[in-house]
């Protein structure tokens, strides 16, 4: 019998412990987060024994087996046909569920003897609940493209990492990982990659219905200043209209804009500022297109380099075009760098201590959010607690997980130093009683190799 089938019951009655009756509204916020991480565990149980089941069907329908598959006989053209009609999804999720089945799925040898899964940790991970099939799915992928190149025991030490990493993150956070991991698992991939999009770039315009349309796809290397340019714009909009409605200065008749629109117009300025050069009211100021490459690589040309902000790696030969064009800051790890403590003797921090604590938080520490929407901010508060402007008492975070943890009483905790310390965040007791410390930056948004 199924473990699941045996856990389930406790679940359940978990469950009707926090919500006796069927009153959605009647419950504190803490029973409704309770119940909803009772019910998604609840779906990750089931999903690990449908996945089985579908390698199974799958297995039973098989091409050679002809009219006598399973599938047939019941009707359908195909195992996947018949699981989508099942579940009422589609045939690519069906799909997916397969091949997450047979990768969780004890092996059957010729011998007649049974071998552990093709991907035990996946199928450990599935079993004990802790990641959703989609994420498996996802997982074994990525393992499966890289295997040939990066070997059994690269790929056994990438799948412990990766179903470590993945509880708690969002399947496009998941998504963001799995790229550097692809970069780590295969470098020399890399610039073959690279180049196959770069023969993708396009940008078209037309006019439609009295607007201006367009639509284009750029290469990483081509699309990181775009990026870092206009969230810089937008990031100053969004302080202004900030600062207006603290200060009462705001117009109440101006309709607040929404982020598409404030990108709109920085393209449009930036275009502006492109055609007369000699305007200087662009809100650049800080903005940096932030290369990184550890020393080793730089000297080798070996493995690969990252962009701040850009999920997609790049070519060492990227990496060194892009800092001989100007305007770029190239970081290499290891190598001599400029780190400056200013203690009290000012509030904010320098553009230098902004680009060392990127390199430990890469965006905001806490909900990962490029470095472009972000700002430094005390750990220790400048005014309350009288917190210093160094590198040890600063952390990088957007202005939502600022508040966040201004108004909600949160705190950070810095475990070690330099570019590979981590940050921990501490949920205040209304949250969490026991108050379990949360990872953050780059230790958990990009690939923990």
């Amino acid at each position: 019998m199924s473990r699941t089938l045996d856990l389930l019951p406790a679940e359940v009655e978990a469950v009707r412990a926090i919500w006796p009756d069927d009153e959605v509204e009647t419950l504190t916020d803490a029973d409704l987060v309770a119940a909803n991480e009772r019910y998604c565990r609840m779906q990750r149980m089931l999903a690990a024994d449908q996945a089985r089941f579908a390698a199974e069907i799958a297995r039973r329908s098989r091409p050679e087996l002809g009219p006598e598959s399973l599938a047939k006989t019941q009707g359908f053209r195909n195992p996947t046909a018949l699981i989508a009609a099942t579940s009422g999804g589609s045939t690519g999720d069906a799909a997916r569920l397969v091949k997450v089945g047979e990768a969780i799925a004890p092996r059957q040898l010729l011998s007649g003897e049974r071998a552990p899964a093709r991907h035990p940790h996946v199928a450990e991970a599935m079993a004990r609940a802790t990641i959703t099939e989609r994420a498996a799915a996802a997982i074994v992928a990525l393992l499966d493209r890289v295997a040939f190149r990066a070997g059994l025991e690269a790929i056994e030490v990438a799948e412990k990492t990766l179903v470590e990493q993945a509880p708690g993150l969002s399947m496009d956070q998941l998504a963001r990982v799995l790229v550097r991991a692809e970069a780590w698992l295969d470098p020399d991939g890399v610039a073959i990659r690279e180049d196959e999009k770069r023969g993708a770039e396009q940008l078209t315009m037309r006019e439609v219905d009295g607007m201006f349309e367009f639509a284009g796809r750029l290469t990483p290397e081509h699309g990181a200043p775009l990026k870092v340019a206009i969230e810089a714009m937008v990031s100053a909009e969004m302080r202004a209209t900030r600062d207006a409605a603290r200060d009462g200065t705001a117009d109440p008749d101006v309709p607040r804009r929404s982020v598409v629109q404030m990108q709109a117009d920085a393209l449009v300025r930036l275009c502006e500022h492109a055609l007369g050069c000699d305007r200087t009211d662009l809100p650049l100021q800080g903005a940096t297109v932030v290369v990184r490459i550890d020393h080793e690589n730089l000297v080798n040309d070996t493995g690969f380099a990252t962009i701040d902000g850009i999920t997609a790696p790049i070519s060492v030969a990227t990496a060194r075009r892009m800092a001989a064009a100007g305007e770029i800051i190239s970081c290499v790890l290891d190598g001599n760098g400029q780190i400056l403590d200013w203690g009290r003797t000012r509030r904010l921090f320098s553009r230098n201590q902004r680009l060392a604590l990127l390199e430990r938080d890469g965006g905001c520490a806490m909900c990962g959010v490029p470095p472009g929407q972000v700002k430094v901010h005390h750990i220790r508060w400048w005014a309350r607690d009288a917190g210093l402007t160094d590198l040890a008492n600063g952390v990088c975070l957007c202005e939502s997980c600022h508040h966040r943890i201004h108004d909600n009483g949160w705190e950070i905790r810095i475990d070690g130093i330099g570019v590979r310390a981590k940050v921990w965040f501490l949920p205040p007791p209304h949250v969490d009683p026991a108050r379990t410390p949360r990872l953050g930056g780059r230790a958990r948004y990009d690939y923990a190799a």
